[in-house]
Order: C-alpha cells, then sequence, then structure tokens
C-alpha cells in the first residue's frame, strides 16, 4: 500500500468517523430528547421524516464532487456538519433540532458518499471491498464513540453534539494532507453527472440500485431511530443497559465488517449482497419483536450480517457506475433511501398507537425483503476496472 493511499484512507476515515459520531447520536439520545420536548411518536417519526430529506440536499453536492472534484467538497462537508453539530446542541425546541439535523444530515450523507467513492477509486481493485471494510470500521468507530459517551453523560444529550463541533479542528489537517484522487483526474468531467446516468448503459442499473434502497430503508430507518426509545419504553431498559447492547454488538460489528469485505473480493458481491440484505431485513424484525432476549439476539445478529453487508454493498454500487458520475449514483442511492425512510417512519407513526412500536416495524420489514430480491438483477462486479 502506498504512502498516498494510506494518506487516502485515514483522512477519508476521520470523516467518516465524525460524520457517524453525531449522525448516530439521536439514536440514543432519542428518549431523552423526547421526554425534554414532551414528543410523542408521530412528533418524532415528523422529525425523522424532515431529517431525511438531507439526502436530497446531498444530491447536489455530490454532483459538484464529480465535476470539481472529492477533496475539496469532502472538507466542504466536515465543515458544514460540524457547525450544524454545534447549532444542534443549542436547539430550545423540537423544530429548531429537526432543522439542525436536516442541515448536519445534508452534508453527513454527502461527506459519507463522497468518501466512499474515492476510496473504492483508489485502491487496488482486488483489494476495493476490504479499502472499503475499513472506511466502514471508521464509522463504526465513530458510533462506538457515541455509544461510549452517552450513559456517562445521560440525559445530557446536548453535550454529544457540542463534542461535535469538533470536526472543525479536522478542516486543516483534511486541506493539507487529503490528497486529490488519482482515478478522478484521469476521468473526463462533465457538466451533468446526472445526465451520464440516464444514458441507456446505466440507467437500468440506477433504477434498480434506487428502488432496493428505498425498499431496505422503509424499515431500517425506523428500526435504527426508534431502537433506544423502543427498549427504554417498550421493553423498560435503562440508558446504561441500551448503551450495554451496542457495546456488546461492537466486537461482532468489526468482524462482519473486515469480513464481508474480505469474503467479497474473493467470492463476489452479487450473492454475498443479496443473502446479507434478506439476512438484515429478517434481523431487523426479530429485534422488535417484543422481549429483552430478541431485542439482544436481534443486535448481536444485526451486528454481524448488516455490518458485513456495509463493505459489499458500497463496493457493489461503486464499480456499477462510471468515475465520471460515481459520487452522484451514490447521492440518488441515498435520495431514494431518504424517501423510503420517510416513508417508514410515516407508516410507523400512523401505525405505533393502534399496534405497538414494535409491532409497526416489524411490519413494515417485509419492504427489504422485496429490495434484496430486486438486486438479483444487477451484474457482478468483482474485479473489473472501474469505467470512466
Amino acid at each position: 500500500m502506498s504512502g498516498e493511499l494510506r494518506r487516502t484512507l485515514l483522512l477519508a476515515g476521520l470523516c467518516v468517523l465524525l460524520a457517524q459520531f453525531d449522525g448516530s447520536a439521536l439514536f440514543l439520545a432519542l428518549p431523552a430528547v423526547a421526554q425534554e420536548f414532551h414528543a410523542r411518536v408521530e412528533d418524532l417519526s415528523n422529525a425523522g421524516s424532515v431529517l431525511g430529506l438531507g439526502a436530497i440536499a446531498a444530491l447536489p453536492l455530490a454532483a459538484l464532487a464529480d465535476r470539481a472534484g472529492r477533496k475539496r467538497l469532502l472538507v466542504l462537508a466536515v465543515a458544514a456538519f460540524s457547525v450544524a453539530n454545534l447549532a444542534t446542541g443549542f436547539a430550545p425546541a423540537l423544530a429548531w433540532l429537526a432543522v439542525a439535523r436536516l442541515t448536519a444530515s445534508c452534508f453527513e450523507v454527502a461527506a459519507i458518499g463522497i468518501a466512499s467513492a474515492l476510496v473504492v477509486e483508489e485502491a487496488p481493485r482486488e483489494r476495493r471491498a476490504i479499502a472499503v471494510a475499513a472506511l466502514t470500521i471508521a464509522a463504526g468507530a465513530g458510533q462506538g464513540l457515541t455509544i461510549v459517551a452517552y450513559p456517562l453523560l445521560a440525559p445530557h444529550w446536548r453535550v454529544l453534539y457540542w463534542a461535535g463541533g469538533a470536526g472543525l479542528l479536522a478542516v486543516p489537517a483534511l486541506l493539507a494532507w487529503l490528497p486529490e484522487g488519482r482515478t478522478w483526474r484521469a476521468a473526463g468531467h462533465v457538466d451533468n453527472p446526472l445526465r451520464v446516468l440516464f444514458e441507456a448503459r446505466w440507467r437500468a442499473r440506477l433504477a434498480v440500485l434506487a428502488l432496493a434502497s428505498l425498499l431496505a430503508a422503509v424499515a431500517f430507518q425506523p428500526g435504527g431511530l426508534y431502537g433506544a426509545l423502543f427498549a427504554s419504553r417498550t421493553l423498560r431498559l435503562t440508558p446504561f443497559s441500551i448503551s450495554l447492547v451496542l457495546a456488546a454488538s461492537a466486537p461482532l460489528a468489526g468482524f462482519g465488517f473486515v469480513a464481508g469485505g474480505w469474503l467479497s473480493d474473493r467470492a463476489g458481491r452479487r450473492p454475498l449482497a443479496v443473502g446479507l440484505s434478506l439476512a438484515s431485513a429478517l434481523v431487523n424484525a426479530l429485534t422488535f419483536a417484543g422481549s429483552v432476549a430478541l431485542y439482544w439476539g436481534g443486535n448481536l445478529a444485526w451486528s454481524v450480517v448488516g455490518s458485513a453487508a456495509g463493505p459489499v454493498l458500497t463496493a457493489w454500487y461503486a464499480e456499477l457506475f462510471p468515475t465520471r458520475a460515481r459520487a452522484t449514483s451514490q447521492a440518488v442511492a441515498a435520495v431514494a433511501a431518504a424517501v423510503g425512510g420517510i416513508l417508514g417512519l410515516q407508516l410507523v407513526g400512523l401505525a405505533a398507537p393502534s399496534v405497538g412500536l414494535g409491532t409497526a416495524i416489524v411490519f413494515v420489514s417485509v419492504a427489504p425483503l422485496a429490495g434484496a430480491l430486486l438486486l438479483l438483477l444487477l451484474p457482478e462486479t468483482r474485479g473489473v476496472q472501474l469505467p470512466p
């Protein structure tokens, strides 16, 4: 591995770590936020739906990264979501918090997508998925910091967001040391990456990717947002107990990241992506089936299958599209996932008062099963040369 690739992995990893640190904080802090603002599940679903719109705003940023380069847009995204984190910590009402998190979400989604495109483009073709796994481990570390910190701070959730402003300190290092991608520099740049994606060669792939991402998020977005709230209100677990579940899951997640990347570089993207996506949907339903044992088992199982799916899907999706529009294709998937997440949150918000929060999430877990089967329509890409 060259020194330039090591710097790219290290600094791109730092970007996604910072993005995930406060990007995942609301999961743990939601019970305290709901109590402070006297919010019902319906209110939280509406606020969570607003957050999903951030992915839509990330689309022009990703398109600009395809036109103007990975580095400068990645630095801009880190600076912007760090400022939004600070603003979140001063939220006097749920509406303020939702707008601040919407802003942060826009730049977090952009940062993660651009960093993923950069790593896939710069890694050797036979090690792309394992390189993405290293990036995913960095993202998991960001979540892990939140998991460790919040029980010590609970219910003072604002401190997490003030700490998230520390990303501003990383900006000078990124400007000085993050290399611009050689693959991007060598590719032809176009004024409208979306136009490229709608060419005959790419549009069918884009449609499948978007629909599969939408269906997955119908269940996974409510499952991610309401995990701690379900454990707190339905299962009566304390913040310490909830963090303990997540801490116990962390080593399994690390194993899943590495195993998924390693296997994908050897056995291919398509079979693993489909199988792990199906397993993830089943595990998501299991987690909310209604008992402490199933909550523990679901979280532990998700740490393996969901984490293993991450580098496989990221590498596969990036390899499916040309460098001229790769970051934009990642953003299109994120927009579709945002739409699916909004749909899932609204469905759960409507159903939860009647059937209960857990049952509502189990119900919507049917959607990602269909999304996983759609992936069978996409071609295998392991080891292919990236299209320019």
